[in-house]
């Protein structure tokens, strides 16, 4: 795979895979959840971890700059011994939350798409199947153009968020305050528990900074780059959804706020009419999209790695003969999202995603970093992430928080997990064995 992605190509690719349609849909139900003005500060420990656990994905990717990300960070980082284990585990999990995330985006999708038409259930399930089919369809090519075409979708993003921005501030209506009336409710185990539930929700709007590392083989100069698109994309982002947040809140009272499934329209509706709300609504479909095309071209490079590997089933390790992308792959995740978006709702599809992805990925990593950093030093790393090991510790905790917060979808990722285990000792003389002699 060739190493053509620029920077400005892989901070495209992981902001428009952040910011897809996710904050507009959970906006109001983060608001809901906490039932207070303090909502914002969901937001604000989502970025928090966003960041704290970015700067172990930016050391990784720098470090290990290959198709597949996770895969080959938890191959190097437990050894002969467990790497192929838990490199395994993570396809596993990958192959069925990466279409879960294809599936919420298609659902998110549609059901914004009631503001401009209303639709019946089926009718919202068809719009959600023809999206993925589209995105699909733009993806079959290769990486150059798509990186032209992250460029493109990424302006449409951005010119978008900043209208939303800009019109809330220059429209203020409505007094709003982030801070509480008793200085006591910041330590209230009600406030942590609301706010752990509501961050389930703002971190999935986060999720997507660490993509590019999923494309570490086709990133330029990924020693540097990686690790500057991680915290570019996270920083600009972060700002975005706070000052979107507030603007929001600034025309529509926040208690109207939170009972709006069509919140950014509604918005626009109060400050410039109807037919400027069907404007701004497309916009938001935009951005939709854009993040749709972000995340099935990331995963899509998930089993291929691990099928190049010999990790995986061999079929998902075809390139396309004249385009150079993982063709099977690609297929694989939309068009087991496809299937998905026809049967879950949303809600139930958000809580999956993080429950699964929590132990085997996040936590999994965060140790990774420490075994590396014992097992090899940190003389020949590209990066190193600051106050280490505080923000391995930090993110360990926030990350075990999170998962308790997902309730009974916490089970969920445990069951996923141990049946990927009974498949790995199953055929692992077929799979592992070519990995370990590789090692």
């Amino acid at each position: 795979m060739k190493r053509e992605i620029s920077l400005l190509q892989a901070t495209s690719i992981n902001m428009i895979d952040m910011v897809g349609i996710g904050p507009f849909v959970t906006l109001s139900l983060v608001i809901k959840l906490v039932g207070s003005n303090l909502f914002i500060w969901a937001w604000v420990f989502g970025a928090v971890t966003a960041l704290v656990d970015g700067m172990i994905w930016s050391e990784l990717g720098a470090a290990y700059p290959l198709a597949g990300g996770s895969y080959n960070f938890l191959k190097e980082a437990y050894g002969k011994k467990g790497g192929p284990l838990m490199s395994f585990l993570f396809v596993w999990q990958t192959c069925l939350q990466s279409s879960l995330v294809v599936a919420s985006g298609a659902i998110g999708f549609s059901q914004y798409f009631g503001y401009l038409v209303p639709l019946s259930w089926w009718e919202e399930k068809a719009v959600s199947g023809v999206i993925v089919i589209a995105v699909t369809a733009l993806l079959y090519r290769n990486i150059r153009a798509i990186g032209k075409i992250s460029v493109f979708l990424w302006a449409g993003v951005i010119i978008t968020i900043l209208w939303i921005i800009l019109s809330g501030f220059t429209h203020h209506r409505v007094d709003y305050s982030p801070w509480p009336a008793d200085r006591g409710s910041w330590f209230s185990g009600a406030f942590a528990l609301l706010v752990g539930q509501a961050s389930v929700k703002t971190v999935y709007s986060y999720l997507g900074y660490y993509n590019v590392c999923h494309l570490g083989g086709e990133i330029r100069d990924p020693g540097r780059n990686i690790p500057r698109s991680i915290f570019i994309s996270i920083i600009v982002v972060a700002l975005f959804y706070l000052a979107m947040n507030l603007s929001i809140v600034g025309v529509i009272p926040w208690k109207e706020a939170m009972n709006s499934k069509f919140v950014i329209s509604l918005f626009m509706e109060r400050i410039y009419g109807e037919r400027t709300a069907r404007i701004a609504t497309l916009l938001v479909l935009w951005i939709a999209f854009a993040s749709l095309f972000a995340v099935v071209l990331g995963y899509s490079r998930v089993p291929y790695a691990a099928a190049a590997d010999g990790n995986f089933f061999p079929i998902f390790a075809r390139l396309h003969p004249k385009k150079d992308f993982p063709y099977v792959s690609l297929l694989f995740v939309a068009g087991l999202g496809f299937c998905f978006c026809l049967l879950l709702r949303l809600a139930d599809a958000i809580n999956a995603i993080l429950a699964m992805r929590i132990l085997v990925q996040f936590v999994a990593q965060a140790v990774g970093v420490v075994l590396l950093r014992r097992r090899k030093g940190t003389a020949d790393l590209p990066f190193r992430m600051w106050l280490y090991p505080l923000p391995v510790i930090l993110s360990v905790v926030i990350w075990i928080y999170i998962w308790f917060s997902t309730g009974i979808a916490s089970l969920l990722g445990l069951f996923l997990a141990a049946c990927g285990i009974v498949v790995f000792y199953l055929v692992r003389d077929s799979w592992s064995g070519r990995v370990l002699k590789k090692l």
